[in-house]
């Protein structure tokens, strides 16, 4: 009888060892099968910047293409301000479960951000995991369309001219680096504008609160064909084929100015790699297609097509790179 017993209470034991075993499998399995269905419902796509912005309309291409690849809705969520660092404050405290995602102008948003601000709640690096890269842009010189001022020289001189008084608008960190820059550069003194958008600056720019902007080409290239400004240099090594009669920054006396901003897909930091390679895939897949190169091409702007890797490389070289050009450019933390 005592044989018996232990032998029945060690199969209990057993069993009910065997049923806590695969009970914990059962629920270390959920996040599995919740990262292999993904997704499951509706993607948040953070833009930086408000709506009609360059940023905004490259945003909405990716995000209509990733919601026909994901079989979800993708749905854009601007949140403008702060230099574009709300809604990249957002994308890192976001829950890691590839639900919310941030395609950006990462030199704008992750590049320069913690060179330009004291309070900065976010790490470039450790704060996100890399998707994709997707592409790259020139920024281009503005003026207002019926402005006297058809180059760089004119810019200058007028500048010059016009001693304190001189002015830029700027709603993006990397406006305000482009125009210091140039600034420098070219020895004169500008106040700096500032605006909460860029609808609002091109308000300001046609109304004479400044006397130029550097916008991305994403932005430019369309009011420039509308007549809505009038471009007068790009601040890449070659032309831009969207704007192919704009002579680059190098052409017009700068011959060591190089901007070339870059646009990047990121999540919060934590999300499964399951998922992040699910979505690389798809943003690779996006940005390889013809319709993307004809698409982006419209807006002055080259594929450049990449995975996780990628673009952990170019977050940290750029953060660097851009480091260099806001000391070079004199610019103090806010």
């Amino acid at each position: 009888m005592d044989i018996t017993r232990r032998r029945v209470s060690q199969g209990i034991a057993q069993g009910i060892a065997r049923g806590m075993g695969l009970g914990l499998l059962g629920s270390a399995a959920w996040p599995a099968m919740a990262q292999q269905d993904y997704p499951t419902r509706a993607i948040r796509s953070l833009c930086n910047f408000g709506p009609g912005s360059g940023a905004d309309i490259v945003v909405r291409f990716y995000s209509d293409r990733l919601s026909k690849l994901s079989g979800q809705p993708v749905v854009v969520d601007n949140k403008p301000g702060a230099a574009g660092n709300i809604a990249t404050q957002i994308a890192a405290t976001s829950k890691p479960d590839g639900y919310t995602i941030m395609i950006t102008p990462g030199n704008a948003t992750l590049a320069s951000a913690p060179h330009l601000f004291k309070d900065v709640a976010f790490d470039p690096i450790k704060s996100f995991e890399p998707v994709a890269r997707l592409a790259r842009v020139p920024f281009v010189m503005i003026v207002k369309p019926d402005s006297p001022i058809n180059n760089i020289a004119d810019l200058t001189a007028v500048l010059k001219s016009k001693g304190p008084k001189a002015r830029y608008g700027a709603s993006t960190n990397t406006a305000v680096i482009t125009a210091e820059l140039y600034a420098q550069m070219a020895g004169v003194q500008v106040e700096r504008i500032n605006y909460n958008a860029v609808a609002d600056a091109m308000r300001g720019l046609l109304a004479d609160e400044f006397d130029f902007a550097a916008y991305d080409a994403t932005w430019v290239a369309g009011m420039a064909h509308a007549g809505r400004v009038k471009p007068i240099a790009v601040t890449s090594t070659v032309r831009s084929s969207a704007l192919p009669n704009v002579p680059t920054l190098a052409e017009s006396g700068f011959p060591s100015f190089n901007l070339t901003p870059w646009w990047g897909v990121v999540v919060s930091a934590g999300t499964p790699k399951p998922i992040v390679d699910k979505l690389s895939g798809w943003f690779g897949e996006i940005t390889n297609s013809q319709d993307t190169k004809d698409f982006m091409g419209k807006l002055a702007t080259e594929t450049w097509a990449g995975g996780p890797d990628d673009l952990r490389t170019l977050i940290a070289s750029e953060l660097d790179a851009w480091g260099k050009y806001i000391a070079l450019a004199k610019i103090e933390k806010q």
